[in-house]
This record gives C-alpha cells, structure tokens and sequence, in this order.
C-alpha cells in the first residue's frame, strides 16, 4: 500500500520556488526565472509506501530509463571489525539469488539488451539498471530479488576475496585515489567517516557470510531505501512494482547511523614513493555539510579556485586568479580544487601535481594564500564567472537518465528531498561578495588545514607548521 503520496506537481513547485526566490532575490523578476527552468525540467514525484520505503521519479520522456536502490549506508555506516563490509556485500549481490544463479541473473539482464551495476560510497550504497521503458518493471523485480533474496554463498564469498584485493591493489597503485583516501583518513582519524570504502586487508580475508547477513539486516531496512527513476519511467507504474516487490518488507525503527558525530583534525601525511615521477598533494580544510545553508557558497568558491592544466589549450588564460599564478610562475602541473560535503561535515581543498624541485613550498602558499585572499576581496567578475560555470557544470552532469537518476538518489538520501534546479540556481545567483568572504573567512582563515602528499622528494613539501601559518595574513 501506498501512503505520504508527495507528487510534486508543477504549480505547488512555482509557488514553492517564488517564496523562497522572494526570501533571497526579492528584487529579481521571480515568475519568469521559474518559467525558464521548470519548463525545462520535470517535476519530481515522490511516494513513500507503508512500511516506510520511498519512491522518487521524474519523466524525462524517450525510450531509456535508469532505476536503481539508493540505500543511506556506506563505509561511514561501518565499525573497525567490519570496515569494508557494504563494498563486500556489491560483489556479492550480481552472484545469486533463491530465484536465481549469477548466470542467470546476467542473462535477464542481458536478454533485455540492458546493464546492471552497483557502487559504494562513504555514505550511500547503489544498485541500478538502466533498461528499455518496456522492461522497467522486470528491472525493479531483478533489483528487489538481489536486495533480498542473495544467497551469499560461502563459496562465492571466499572467491571474491582475491577479486576485492585484486581492486585494492589497482587503487592503491593511483595517486588520486591514495592521495583522497588519505586526506580523508588524516582530516577525521576518529570516526568512521575516515574510513576507506575498500577497508583493510585484514578485514577482507576475514569478512564472513554471516557479518554479510548481520549487515543487511541491521541496514537495508525499508526507511533507508529509496527506489529512484528516471528518463522514460511513469511514476503510478514504478511505485507500483515498489509496491508489489517491495512492499512486503518489514518496517524498522533503526534509522541511526555510526557517524552521528564527526571530528576534523588539522594534520598531515606523506607517503614517500621513490619510484613516483611526480608528487601529488591534496591540502584542504573543513567546509560545511551538504545540508548547510553555506554549502552553495562553497561551490562557488570552488568556481572560483578553478581548475588548471598546464598542457591545455588557453590555460594561461584561464580567469581564476590561481590559474594565472601557476602559469606564470610555473608552479606545478596541474591542479583541481574539490568541494566534499558529507552528512556532517565536509572537506574543501585543491589538488596539484609537480615535479620535484619545482618551488612545491611555493605551489602550496599560492593555493592557501588565494584561500586567504577570498576573505579580503572578490571581484564581481570572477563571481560572475564561478556562477556561470558552476550552474553550466551542473546542467552537464545532469545528461543522461543515470546521472538524473544519481542526483535524485543522493539528494533523497543526503537531504530527505529533491532541490529542483530552478531553486538551486536562485540560490547560487543570490549569492553576493560578502557572502563569498564571510564563508571563507569562516572556513578558511586562521584554521587548522589537512594535507596528503605522496610521491618522491617529500622533503620538499612544507612543513605543517607553515601550512599552519599560511592561512593568516600579518597586517600592520
């Protein structure tokens, strides 16, 4: 059964949007902003059954659709003993159920000329399918028969033993992913939002199929599930079928999460890799959670940093002031500023490249003394760019019925509902100079930054007490 019917309908959405438009923009013309971007997007329907489970759609028309599961549990769900277990049990979910083998699964999806895939994160856990409109009922039963009828089998658990660590090992022979698992665990040592979503060797060879079966019971429950559509999908027809095929899963009061309290550290850490080419650094800071009212600004100041590459066309043109420094004092690379927010927390920072005996103490004070500038002056032109980038970025990502489908899913899990685009743009065109210099003087000036650097040379890269030091300017 079917209850809490949230449709999203148009004309509630254009009321919606003109109040919180008035709150923020109250000299713009709000009704044709509306207009430009509603007519454009679909609304967003929503439905939650009885036993709590919910489901989130929107109809973008033509002949593909993408469903998946986003579930609100990820490594930052997880415990020392069992880190690694919700990355575990997406290998195990494509090797059978009770209804059917792994080949047979494979078959189902392949017959309807479809794909079927799964990923985990820190804080939320997918599977999905992307199918012909006329196979998305099929689709969602093949999802609900793997959420709840996979047999884990002692051998299948023991056989992708070797495959996760095979993966581990491909991770841990990129830079990137070190250098972001790093950073994450340095910045908050003390809970498990640090944790890695791989989890450690250890962990691997002795999860078991029991701690597969604990962790499904205890975290894919109803209330933390959200069936998601998107492209050629009806709403009545898919929570229908969430109905059929997931309606009788028993209702749970166990809403909580282990990540309820989360505590930055300002530290470092460098893995010296001798036989590297190049160092690669993340330094970063705190920044505000996904739910927080700062958390648009910060996007923008993450336009605002930019992103560089020495070998691309007209870099030495790029409008980001930081750009500009390292072009014309050769400072590294290449560099990509990163704006990370979580549940309770987040980390906003740049990424760089340079070779070993390139000024790598200077590459790090241009990018925290630019952190430094954004207290004490943005002009409005490189605000105006930031804004047009970041909403142009988003309209980008959002191409395709999967990552329509992704953003639903993360915000329905992260936020408890879907921000149409229009409403997050006028949050972004609302955002003014001040604003920009008051979030970084919150988040940025005078704090305690984290830093990951792997590579060779690491004696070239400074000290933390001068990380430190560089977030404050002397002033007579």
């Amino acid at each position: 059964s079917v209850t809490g019917v949230q449709t999203c309908a148009l004309p509630i959405c254009e009321r919606m949007l003109r109040f919180s438009l008035r709150a923020v923009l109250p000299s713009v013309r709000t009704r044709s902003i509306v207009r430009c971007f509603s007519s454009a997007m679909p609304a967003t329907n929503v439905s939650e059954l009885s036993n709590g489970f919910r489901v989130a759609s929107e109809d973008h028309g033509g002949d593909v659709a993408t469903v998946g599961v986003w579930i609100d549990v990820g490594s930052a769900s997880e415990t020392p003993k069992n880190n690694g277990v919700a990355h575990f049990l997406e290998h195990m979910a494509f090797k059978g159920t009770t209804n059917r083998t792994g080949e047979q699964l494979a078959r189902a999806i392949e017959n309807m000329g479809g794909k079927l895939n799964a990923y985990t994160s820190r804080e939320h856990t997918c599977y999905f399918a992307s199918v012909l409109k006329k196979d998305v009922n099929q689709a969602v039963e093949i999802l609900a028969d793997i959420l709840q009828n996979s047999t884990l089998d002692a051998a299948h658990v023991e056989a992708e033993r070797s495959v996760i660590l095979a993966e581990m090992a491909d991770v841990e022979s990129r830079p990137e992913e070190v250098i972001f698992d790093q950073l994450t665990q340095t910045a908050f040592p003390n809970d498990s939002l640090g944790y890695t979503i791989l989890g450690p060797k250890a962990n691997i060879n002795s999860i078991s199929r029991d701690d597969l079966q604990q962790y499904i019971s205890e975290h894919y429950t109803p209330s933390r599930m959200v069936l998601v559509g998107a492209g050629a999908v009806s709403h009545s027809e898919l929570t229908d079928a969430a109905d059929k095929y997931f309606g009788k899963m028993q209702k749970s009061e166990n809403t909580t999460t282990n990540n309820s309290s989360v505590m930055y550290v300002g530290s470092d850490v460098k893995i010296d890799q001798p036989a590297m080419r190049n160092i690669n650094l993340a330094v970063a800071m705190e920044a505000p959670s996904v739910n927080s009212p700062d958390s648009v600004v910060m996007s923008v100041c993450q336009h605002i940093l930019g992103t560089w590459d020495h070998s691309s066309t007209g870099a030495q043109h790029l409008g980001s002031y930081l750009a500009q420094a390292f072009s014309a004092h050769n400072l590294g690379q290449s560099f990509m500023t990163f704006y990370t927010p979580y549940k309770q927390s987040g980390l906003f920072g740049v990424y760089a490249v340079s070779e070993p005996g390139h000024h790598v103490d200077d590459m790090v004070y241009a990018i925290e003394n630019e952190w430094v500038r954004l207290t004490q002056s943005v002009s409005a032109g490189e605000l105006a760019r930031a804004k047009a980038q970041l909403k142009a970025n988003m309209l980008m990502e959002l191409d395709g019925s999967f990552p329509i489908a992704e953003s639903i899913g993360r915000q329905m899990i992260t936020l408890g509902s879907r921000v149409p685009v229009a409403e997050y743009f006028a949050r972004v065109d609302a955002v003014t100079e001040n604003d920009v210099k008051r979030v970084a003087s919150t988040y940025f000036y005078d704090q305690d930054p984290v830093m990951a650097a792997v590579g060779p040379h690491l004696e070239e890269v400074p000290e933390y007490s001068r990380l430190r030091r560089w977030t404050y300017w002397l002033r007579a």
